[in-house]
């Protein structure tokens, strides 16, 4: 990477392309951004080449706070378009793998809405910078450079099959989950880069619902989990409210579980859950679009901070680097990070001949702890597809670690405090060593402060709504427990 002076050339138009975009405007004197959809539409609207964007994102808290630091005000535009704030646990209905969780107090939040608003909102934000140009339709097909520095990319343009060079002091990939950085590194000449794969063979199917008539002001997401534990195919269900007065339901099964797509189906496979509960809610409910199932899911990680010729000028961002089970939803926590790592180095180390080198190892820390907890719980599931030298996914670490994090989680269904700490790690919002806290061990020995709860803990309003709704077993036979 070179002088400031010179250009940078983003390939990839999503959320992890923008935010590189946005940062990068900060210290070269123009960002070109590359993606093969057409991103002009004057609202949120699916695309091509993020079909994973139908199914479920969570924006947990972390990477709220992450997003509003880059681009202030970010989260209110979310609101103010739609976005439904949901506190975590009080705003959400959840049997985990450890039984119902008590709605105690937040400790942390989401904000609950589409793929398609959060990269519209993004993308109108950081395309107003006249420093940065957006080249759609156009579809990247290669870097130029050699082994020891990349100077630019080769892209095709979709009108009439032409290519074109754009040169560039730094070529950041943030192409996602198609990402075929490997392949272009050795076209260049550079050596091969490790890469581990931990993969369940989960299966998404998601479907949008208008939110029922009797639902009177705000409802409670209600999330349905598997138990790990159990060696058997994990179902889960996930029911929650966005933008548009609409509610979206994922449906997904491990490897030897998976949901159909088939419309007709999918409540059936709601009621197969360890609680029937999502079926209850969308049996009457109106179904706004057909169900869409996505398979790409597996856990993936690049090691490009350890390649020994790694060449200057490129860098790999986002699911390019990493991409996680969408169940854990730290997909869009990472990529924030990342593009805080970005701006941290540059600003802190200038553009100079080790910056990739200092990026790399940032972005290496920021994937770390995300990829760590969804690898640990995912080869729990039987027929999980395992390529890794990572050492702690061996039989003896990750069976350490799952115990305590077991021991932890079935305490924190019934006390605030673990509760507290459990879902601050599962959001990304502290990492796993909090557990060490000398105030978890007190709270661990002291053990459950409250009751162990037997149906689904809907406040006395929500019950008064579910009965109105007349939805029998969601309503009838639910006590209020929270």
């Amino acid at each position: 990477m070179s002088a400031a002076a010179r250009g940078a050339v983003v390939l990839g138009g999503g959320l992890t392309g923008m935010l590189a975009a946005h940062v990068l405007a900060g210290h070269f004197d123009t960002v070109t951004v590359v993606d093969r959809d057409d991103l002009t539409a004057s609202g949120p609207q699916p695309r091509t080449g993020l079909p994973q964007a139908r199914h479920l994102h969570q924006l947990w808290s972390s990477g709220a706070r992450v997003l509003d630091a880059l681009l202030p005000g970010l989260t209110r535009q979310l609101v103010e378009a739609g976005a439904v704030r949901v506190g975590i646990p009080t705003g959400n209905v959840l049997l985990s793998a450890y039984g119902w969780q008590h709605r105690f107090p937040e400790a942390q939040f989401m904000l609950s809405c589409s793929r398609d608003l959060v990269d519209f909102t993004v993308r109108q934000r950081v395309l107003a910078d006249p420093r940065i140009s957006l080249l759609d339709r156009t579809q990247a097909v290669g870097l130029l450079g050699s082994a020891g520095a990349v100077t630019g990319a080769v892209v095709r343009w979709a009108a009439d099959g032409g290519t074109a060079e754009l040169p560039a002091a730094v070529v950041v990939d943030a192409t996602g989950r198609a990402s075929v950085s490997r392949r272009w590194l050795a076209e260049i000449g550079a050596g091969p880069v490790e890469e581990d794969v931990v993969d369940t063979g989960i299966t998404y199917a998601t479907r949008l619902f208008r939110v029922p008539e009797w639902v009177d002001g705000s409802f409670p997401g209600v999330s349905v989990q598997p138990d790990h534990r159990e060696r058997r195919p994990g179902r889960s269900g996930y029911l929650l409210p966005i933008e548009g007065n609409r509610w979206i339901v994922a449906l997904s099964g491990t490897r030897g579980g998976e949901p159909s797509g088939d419309d007709a189906a999918f409540t059936e496979f709601a009621g197969t859950l360890r609680h029937p509960v999502i079926a209850e809610l969308i049996a009457d409910a109106e179904p706004l679009t057909p169900v869409h199932r996505s398979r790409s899911t597996a856990n993936r990680r690049l090691y490009p901070e350890r390649a020994t010729d790694w060449p200057d000028g490129l860098l790999v961002l986002g699911d390019a680097m990493a991409s996680f089970n969408p169940s854990y939803g730290h997909g869009m926590v990472t990529a924030a990070r990342s593009a805080a790592v970005l701006d941290r180095e540059l600003r802190t180390g200038g553009a100079g001949p080790d910056t990739v080198r200092r990026v790399l190892r940032g972005l290496a820390e920021v994937v770390d702890e995300a990829w760590a907890f969804a690898t640990a719980q995912d080869i729990c599931y039987p027929d999980c597809r395992v390529s890794t030298q990572d050492a702690r996914l061996t039989p003896e670490q990750a069976g350490a670690r799952r115990e305590m994090t077991d021991a932890i989680g079935t305490a924190a269904a019934r006390n605030p405090v673990l509760a507290s700490a459990l879902f601050s790690i599962v959001t990304l919002g502290a990492p796993a060593s909090s557990l060490l806290d000398p105030r978890v061990f007190a709270a661990l020995r002291a053990g459950p402060t409250h009751p162990a709860l037997e149906s689904p803990p809907f406040t006395a309003d929500e019950l008064a709504m579910l009965r109105r709704g007349h939805r029998r077993g969601a309503g009838d036979r639910l006590p209020a427990a929270s």
